[in-house]
């Protein structure tokens, strides 16, 4: 018998080891009366992962519950790997985003890679084939050297991992900020299509049926993985750099296509990625859908070297593993095929009528739980939340250089080009990406049919920190705004939640007011939430901003209406939505007062909803050739964009102040379209030209040339990340 020197229950107890695990004394308590005696060493491991923020949501579940799930194209919502939503004709597009922020403040390029690897896990765990990655991702001002390492680290790994798979990265979107130094936010979004009757779910039942173990073999790399996604960064992190996985890109590949094959056998009872807490949460979670038990033979799990504990095969977080229940008696076959694609795998244990989780190793029992206290009975906090005092001064800016400040967020790696960042990535493998990265949203067409998805990802931290309730509801707004943008029919959307500790009276009012402003946005804009995923404790230098990212999918029936529009000198711009001096988070309060008040932000979800769908009509219809939403860095900034984009002029007047370029209120587009139309609340404010940049307001003229408004907006990140220090 092969034994293992660990510490005994005594020790856990008088040293409180499990608080080295992230347990609490109420929580070790807790687990003590759920087994009626102390834990070993494995158990007290395995409940510290299930019961970190990260897996259970501790700090999160009740604010959640507030968002509307369901809805006529749902077909499955939250609660499984991934959200799936019905597009017609038998098909269902399957996605959720996850966050990868720790380990990519330590590890930057495997951080992201394995990040992109887990999403795209959960899709295929679902059945879906991957069809589309997208990104959010937040980093400190790249003045910082650690911000330009941590920049170029995390595209290296996005753009290693998802090319190697052969994923296209269609969409995403950056922004820098000093709350984010040494705290960066990696956020991936995966979007896959299925036929319904290939959905799966995670489950483990039917006594006696066989649980497979397929993938890379067990290592030591990213041991409690989860728990360190749940705590503080801090100076002592680094030593948490053996928490952080290893991703193979190259076994991921074959991974997902032995696991589609796996997924058409009708003897397959459930499956689900090994993802966060590895093996851990795959079992516990399966068997308590199940409403069955599991007991695994830890000694039959494939290992990548001798010597390997019960504790670290439970946690690990080895990559690129998936945990199947199939039909007793049919475990050769599946045994087979898995060796055809040159993938190790083997039966590892059978569902049981315990309702408990019971390892063993050779022979030996190391672990003996119940299964539903451990999967669904973590502690609940709900905790008292502190609003700030609302800050009153009012904005002016019409005395300021607006020429000056033009030309500083033009240039601003927030507004300028992401070329450099997403020419890193493929977005055209598979040759079903009608657009790609570059301006809005991404679009992909359903393979075989005229139908396609698009996908849209994106967040507002400075509007959720100055008025977390509305910011929660522009969050959602901004990202339907560009789902509409392409003629598509918003359906649903995931969210990933980045905050810093919620034990903070400051944090959990914004985590409780936004989610409350999110949930209100979903039900008026038609887009319920069926996946998602929670990040705390963001904190290293200080708190970040509050950041909840918004990923969204539309259905576009008939994407051949995009082909052969072109945007050209002598179109009309028009400005749709009433401008008001809304500077509060706003990116020109960021560069002068360097600062974010506290003053209430407004929007009208009706309005919103309304005036968007309008516009989509029109788009379909060919009425108008292109709508941008306005967004971070108000009229100015997005027309300087598109001027950028399209390398062409515009000769623009504009009834306003000068300051009033740079507001930032919601709802409001730029639309490209024949002069001459009547839109409703749009304004004619010039056409497109082949010279020369132009805007007049009542107080202000901004002349430039398009070379000069290109060159700056393409050198916003290149230059900074070519500069020495």
């Amino acid at each position: 018998m092969i034994t293992f020197t660990e510490p005994t229950e005594q020790d856990i107890r008088n040293e409180k080891l499990y608080a080295d695990m992230g347990l609490t004394d109420g929580e070790y308590d807790k687990v003590i009366g759920i087994l009626g005696r102390e834990p070993n060493y494995t158990e007290t491991g395995i409940f510290s992962v299930m019961w970190s923020e990260h897996c259970s949501y501790k700090h999160s579940k009740p604010l959640l519950k507030q968002f509307p799930t369901t809805g006529d194209r749902v077909l499955m919502g939250p609660g499984e790997g991934a959200g799936v939503v019905d597009i017609g004709d038998n098909q269902a597009v399957v996605f959720k985003v996850e966050s990868h922020n720790h380990p990519s403040a330590v590890e930057p390029y495997q951080g992201a890679a394995t990040g992109v690897g887990g999403i795209i896990r959960d899709i295929v765990s679902i059945g879906a084939r991957p069809v589309g990655l997208l990104n959010s991702l937040r980093f400190g001002e790249l003045s910082e050297p650690n911000n330009r390492r941590l920049l170029r680290g995390v595209v290296a790994g996005i753009g290693g991992y998802g090319n190697c798979i052969g994923i296209p990265t269609v969409s995403g979107e950056v922004e820098f900020d000093p709350s984010y130094d040494g705290n960066p936010l990696v956020n991936a979004m995966c979007v896959g299509t299925i036929d319904h009757d290939k959905i799966q779910k995670g489950t483990a039942r039917g006594i006696g049926n066989k649980v497979i173990y397929v993938g890379l073999k067990t290592g030591r790399d990213g041991i409690h993985g989860a728990t360190f996604a749940s705590e503080e960064l801090t100076e002592a992190s680094e030593s948490k750099r053996p928490s952080v996985q290893i991703g193979d890109p190259f076994t991921g590949k074959k991974l997902m296509e032995a696991t589609l094959d796996a997924i058409r056998q009708p003897e397959l009872v459930g499956i689900q990625d090994m993802g966060a807490a590895g093996l851990t949460s795959s079992s516990a979670e399966m068997a308590a859908k199940g409403e069955s038990g599991i007991a695994l033979h830890l000694d039959q799990v494939p290992v990548r070297e001798d010597g390997i504990t019960p504790y670290e095969m439970m946690l690990s977080e080895t990559q690129e593993r998936m945990l199947l229940v199939v039909e007793d008696g049919s475990e050769d076959k599946f045994l087979d095929m898995f060796e055809g694609y040159e993938l190790d795998s083997a039966v590892i244990g059978e569902v049981t009528d315990t309702d408990r989780l019971e390892l063993f190793f050779h022979g030996e029992k190391y672990a003996d739980i119940p299964v539903q206290p451990l999967s669904d009975e973590a502690p609940v906090y709900i905790l008292e939340g502190e609003a700030p005092e609302q800050d009153a001064t009012p904005y002016s800016y019409g005395d300021q250089n607006l020429n000056a400040v033009f030309d500083a967020l033009i240039g601003h790696p927030t507004h300028g080009s992401k070329s450099y960042i997403y020419e890193q990535y493929d977005n055209q493998v598979g040759a079903n990406t009608v657009q790609k990265s570059g301006f809005g949203a991404g679009v992909v067409r359903v393979e075989g049919t005229d139908k396609a998805i698009a996908m849209a990802i994106d967040g507002k931290s400075r509007y959720v920190y100055a008025d977390p309730l509305n910011g929660g509801k522009e969050a959602v707004a901004q990202t339907f705004r560009s789902i509409i943008s392409t003629g598509a029919l918003p359906l649903a959307m995931t969210d990933c939640l980045n905050y810093g500790s919620p034990e903070k009276p400051e944090i959990y009012h914004q985590l409780e007011a936004s989610t409350r402003g999110m949930a209100e946005a979903c039900e008026v804009l038609s887009t319920p939430v069926v996946s998602g995923n929670v990040s705390l404790y963001n904190e290293s230098k200080g708190t970040i901003l509050p950041t909840p990212v918004i990923g969204m999918v539309g259905l576009i029936e008939d994407v051949n209406f995009m082909a052969g529009v072109e945007i050209s000198a002598g179109d009309a711009l028009y400005l749709v939505g009433e401008t008001t001096k809304s500077f509060a988070g706003s990116q020109i309060e960021k560069l002068i007062d360097n600062d974010i008040r506290k003053q209430a932000r407004h929007i009208d979800l009706k309005l919103e909803y309304a005036r968007g769908m309008d516009l989509r009509g029109r788009l379909i219809d060919g009425e108008v050739k292109k709508i941008a939403p306005v967004g971070r860095g108000g009229i100015a900034i997005k027309l300087a964009q598109l001027s950028a984009f399209h390398h062409l002029g515009m000769d623009v007047e504009i009834n306003l102040d000068g300051e009033d370029l740079f507001a930032e209120n919601a709802s409001r587009y730029i639309v490209i379209a024949p002069a001459g139309l009547d839109l409703k609340d749009g304004t004619e404010i010039g056409r497109l030209t082949d010279e020369g940049f132009h805007i007049g307001t009542h107080d202000l003229t901004i002349d430039r040339s398009i070379d000069a408004i290109s060159n700056t907006w393409e050198g916003a990140i290149p230059q900074c990340m070519t500069s020495t220090d």
